[in-house]
């Protein structure tokens, strides 16, 4: 069997569910009804938003990646490391840690009542903007370290022997290519953000577009106003997708990060200080959720563990079918291929989720499917990483081995089993469990589909903060953290046992 003729399957179910569950949308939509004044002030604050929060990350990542550029000190490897902390920790659970950090109780409002300030607001626009900046931050950090890596360190060593500025002639040519690409992918994730905005929202004044969809579908079932939002959220990201496609970004999760050119410009003390409040960003809420998730231990109601194992359940499925399609795309490669690979990225999960509830809707009561279709959807949103993950070991694999492959007749499943799977080993498994910790930490289409007995850890996490049963919350936030790099881990290390280069 040749190796193509599952990616032209794979590619071809990918189309139809995106764009069927889009056209389901489209027709429901009323012709002519226009939007509602919420509506587009859903809109502006969903792109008032994503234009800050981007900003902002970039412009406090170009330091940080500077400063890590060019200094070396102990923990450096791990500091580099905890920057993927954005790929595995759910976001219902970094906001508990935010919440203890910036919230009306936290730390901070309790140092500013020491010296009679009063408490910080984290609920609206300014929580929603600090809670994506956390989790962006060290994304564009990563992606701008890499241009930073990039450069050969010869140019570096000329600019020295030249005495010429290093910001002029080489890391602002750098820093044009690299920066625009990390702001619109930020933008993006920012404009599909649903956990943040319903978390953080604070009110009608602080609605996405994703959270007007969630709440036309759930509180007031009205599935046409569902349906013209959710054209308007594709059309968003749609855009936001395009321009990110036509932009090079470079590869954020590349090797190299522990190669430092020994420079001699700019103060060490501001570099460290760069350093150490990022740092300091990033750990105090991680921090913070481990020391009220233990001390929340024993108020975890005896319904999460149901919600775990369903958790796990549909992790474990969407990431199966995740490496499957991946696997079948990279093999078979060329365009279709590729967009099909890239596709989920303009997907919005709750409009594809209203889509598959409008088509199953006449046919069988939608919570029914709840976990299926959730599994389906995270699937799916996991994919672009799981390709982008796969493609670079598949060519490095055909590079080294297709000429002898060939030479030995060795095509379809021969192929692969014996050349292809051993060295692409390592990438199955870090994708693995990335398609896993991802779906383990997702609040989307759950909150669309399920009833009162089919809650996952996320939704059951945002019952209970609902609720106000803060401790409890912080209980299962660390349990679902514990679950979520326990699989992460699972997946890469069996990628890693014994695997060939």
């Amino acid at each position: 069997m040749s190796l193509r003729a599952p990616g032209l399957t794979a590619a071809a179910f990918i189309l139809v569910l995106l764009f069927g569950t889009l056209a389901a949308v489209a027709l429901r939509a009323e012709p002519g009804a226009g939007l509602a004044p919420a509506d587009w002030a859903a809109l502006r604050f969903t792109v008032s938003q994503a234009l800050v929060s981007a900003g902002l990350s970039v412009a406090l990542a170009v330091p940080v990646a500077r400063a890590l550029a060019r200094r070396s000190f102990p923990g450096r490897g791990l500091l580099v490391t905890l920057l993927g902390a954005p790929f595995l920790l759910p976001v219902i659970v970094a906001i508990v840690g935010l919440l203890a950090v910036f919230g009306r109780n936290g730390l901070l409002s309790l140092v500013l009542g020491w010296v009679g300030l009063p408490p910080v607001q984290i609920y609206g626009f300014h929580g929603v903007v600090l809670a994506h900046v956390f989790f962006n931050l060290p994304l564009a950090t990563r992606m701008i370290l890499q241009g930073w890596l990039s450069i050969p360190a010869e140019r570096f060593r000329l600019a020295a022997s030249l005495g010429a500025p290093i910001g002029a002639i080489l890391e602002r040519p750098m820093l044009r290519q690299a920066v625009p690409g990390a702001f619109l992918v930020i933008f993006l994730i920012c404009l599909t953000s649903f956990a943040v905005a319903l978390t953080l929202g604070g009110g009608p004044r602080a609605t996405t577009v994703e959270l007007a969809i969630y709440q036309a579908l759930r509180f007031e079932f009205d599935l046409g106003h569902a349906a013209r939002l959710g054209l308007v959220q594709v059309a968003l990201t749609a855009v936001a997708a395009a321009l990110v496609w036509r932009i090079a970004v470079p590869d954020a999760m590349g090797a190299g990060l522990d190669r430092v050119v020994p420079r001699w410009d700019g103060s060490r003390g501001v570099d460290a200080a760069w350093i150490g409040l990022a740092a300091l960003f990033l750990l105090v809420p991680l921090g913070a959720i481990g020391v009220r998730g233990a001390a929340g231990l024993a108020d975890v109601p005896a319904s999460i563990w149901p919600a775990a194992l369903r958790s796990v359940s549909v992790a474990l499925v969407s990431t199966a079918l995740t490496m499957a399609l991946a696997l079948a795309l990279v093999l078979r490669g060329g365009r279709l291929a590729f967009f099909a690979g890239v596709l989920p990225l303009a997907a919005s999960a709750l409009v594809v989720g209203t889509g598959l509830f409008i088509v199953v809707r006449p046919f069988v009561n939608p919570t029914v499917l709840a976990l299926p279709v959730t599994a389906l959807v995270n699937a799916l949103l996991a994919l672009p990483f799981a390709v982008r993950v796969l493609a670079p070991a598949h060519e490095r694999a055909e590079a080294g081995f297709g000429r002898l492959a060939d030479s030995l007749a060795l095509t379809g499943t021969a192929r692969l089993r014996l050349v292809l799977l051993p060295r692409m080993r390592r990438a199955l498994g870090f994708g693995a469990g990335l398609a896993a910790a991802l779906s383990m930490g997702d609040l989307g289409v759950i909150a669309l589909f399920a009833g009162t007995g089919g809650e996952t850890l996320p939704l059951a996490m945002f019952r209970l903060m609902g609720s106000y049963r803060m401790a409890a919350a912080a209980g299962t936030g660390l349990i679902l953290v514990a679950l979520s790099l326990a699989l992460f881990w699972a997946f890469d290390r069996g990628g890693r046992v014994d695997a060939r280069a």
